[in-house]
């Protein structure tokens, strides 16, 4: 199947917004339309070799569009608007697992007051077919979404609210991880996506559909496989508990009093602090977004004077705070010592980056690790 033309390579500089990426392209920065509001934190760094494809609309702000992002030597599609394109293809070849020996496809139908990507027959009976694109994923294991999407939870809702037990809907998760073995919603980022996930179990036919693209961004056929959901660990990880990632930027050298530690000097730069709540950790995690508050934990007393870049939750039933300091200690640059560990053996929970940390591949591939990866461990 080719469905890009004129495809170029180009190097990533920067993403100045959700929709725009700086490159270059033969010796020259330009800006490249992105069609794809995901976070992609996993796969956008300084140097990774972009696909660009060349707008034949001369109307067109930028000269050229991204469809895929080189990670690990492979394309990774990044195209949303091309993804439908792609399922209708692959069910007209037969290609999906339990959508095969369609005899009509419809696209962009309404029903009700909802309009949904496919509608399909099979066996003298309607489908409405609803497609999500994943890019979130470690070698083996693959999650949706990267953001929180109020729209993709309203999607199941409605899909499953009109499906019958001789006649589920589908919902197709595509996903661009070749090697995936297993997909889960992401319960770490969008937990309202993941409990709706949950519940529509049984009234939708779920299909996570992970296929290979070739470096001419054609499909590779021969590498389509549906993966597994295992809905067991689904349940015993999806807690409101856990351990969780803060990064805070610290414009200027500052010295702060900082409880019974005293008066401690921070340089200019990023700031990781690892912590975690046996409970109510969306709560938790919300308090230090919180600027104004009653000063208890040492991450309080440089709160207010700190920029707040974001925060990372890890939702699981085991207990990972002190293992996960140690390892992002390996990748930083320093520590502040007793910070955020006077209840446990470690020297420190607040450690330090010269640069953005959501820019070091290292401390990426640790976060997918922690996230996601681990999880192969427990099957």
């Amino acid at each position: 199947m080719t469905l890009f033309k004129k495809i170029i390579k180009a190097k990533f500089l920067s993403r100045p917004n959700r929709f725009l990426v700086n490159c270059i392209v033969d010796g020259s920065k330009i800006s490249a339309y992105l069609p794809n509001p995901g976070r992609l934190y996993e796969l956008f760094f300084v140097n990774s070799t972009l696909y660009l494809e060349k707008n034949e609309k001369r109307d067109r702000k930028t000269k050229y569009t991204v469809v895929a992002v080189e990670r690990d030597n492979s394309p990774v599609m990044l195209h949303t608007h091309r993804t439908n394109d792609i399922v209708e293809y692959l069910i007209k070849k037969n290609l999906v697992p339990k959508l095969k020996n369609i005899s009509e496809i419809r696209r962009e139908v309404k029903f009700g007051k909802s309009r949904f990507d496919f509608s399909i027959m099979k066996e003298n009976k309607r489908i409405l077919l609803e497609v999500k694109s994943c890019t979130l994923f470690s070698k083996s294991v693959a999650m949706f979404p990267d953001a929180v999407t109020e729209r993709g939870k309203r999607h199941l809702e409605e899909l499953a609210a009109i499906s019958t037990k001789k006649c589920k809907n589908v919902v197709l998760f595509l996903v661009n991880a070749p090697e995936a073995k297993i997909f889960l919603p992401d319960y770490h980022t969008d937990p309202n996506f993941a409990e709706t996930f949950l519940k529509i179990r049984g009234k939708l036919s779920i299909i996570p559909l992970a296929i290979k693209w070739n470096k001419n961004m054609e499909i590779n056929e021969s590498c389509i496989r549906q993966l597994k959901i295992p809905w067991n660990l689904l349940k015993k990880e999806f807690k409101d508990s856990g351990c969780y990632l803060i990064i805070l930027k610290s414009p200027t050298d500052k010295i702060l009093s900082i409880g019974r530690l005293g008066k401690i000097c921070f340089k200019k730069g990023y700031y990781i602090y690892v912590g975690s709540a046996k409970k109510n950790l969306l709560k938790r995690i919300q308090r230090h977004h919180r600027e104004k508050k009653k000063l208890f934990w040492h991450i309080d007393y440089i709160r207010k004077e700190m920029d707040f870049i974001t925060d990372f939750p890890v939702r699981t039933s085991q207990d990972l705070e002190c293992k996960l300091s140690k390892e992002i200690k390996k990748i930083s640059s320093g520590e502040i010592i007793g910070f955020g560990s006077s209840d446990c053996k470690c020297s420190s929970h607040l450690f330090y980056s010269e640069g953005n940390p959501l820019a070091e591949p290292k401390f990426m591939k640790l976060l997918l690790y922690y996230r996601l990866e681990r999880l192969t461990t427990m099957l």
